[in-house]
């Protein structure tokens, strides 16, 4: 991992449809707790590479879109689901908020703050403390 922030990260959605560059280093990188990011991702949380709208290429497929409240819109691949980029023109103009779990590198970009924390999920706080195994646990462990 790096401590600066990179520009031309590439990435792109779950099946290879779409696919994104970014040419410049973002403005920040968060981890949101909010419900609405849970529910929309099926997630704990969700990571959010924030950049100028202007950074961002789609260099391969077509994004659709999908109106998450009145100035919310999410961006997704309409072949395999995966939820690629949010925009809100109210809240952030001129910003995109980029799934980080969709970029190809994702170690280069680490997380920079928690945001949204009141909705976050209680056991959540804690889970760094969980056992963990580098793999899937075979049955018997378990």
């Amino acid at each position: 991992m790096t401590d600066t922030k990179p520009a031309g990260l590439t990435g792109g959605c779950h099946c290879g449809a779409i696919r994104y560059t970014l040419h410049e280093p973002p403005i920040n990188h968060t981890l949101c707790h909010c419900r609405d990011c849970r529910r929309n991702a099926g997630a704990q949380m969700v990571g959010w590479a924030m950049y100028r709208e202007q950074a961002l290429d789609i260099e391969m497929g077509e994004v659709a879109t999908y109106a998450s409240s009145e100035n919310a819109r999410r961006h997704f691949c309409i072949q395999c689901g995966t939820g690629l980029f949010y925009t809100n023109a109210a809240l952030i103009p001129g910003l995109v908020d980029i799934r980080s779990g969709t970029l190809d590198e994702p170690d280069l970009l680490p997380a920079q703050m928690q945001i949204q924390t009141a909705d976050r999920i209680s056991w959540m706080e804690d889970v760094h403390l969980l056992p963990t195994c580098e793999r899937y646990p075979n049955p018997k462990d378990l």
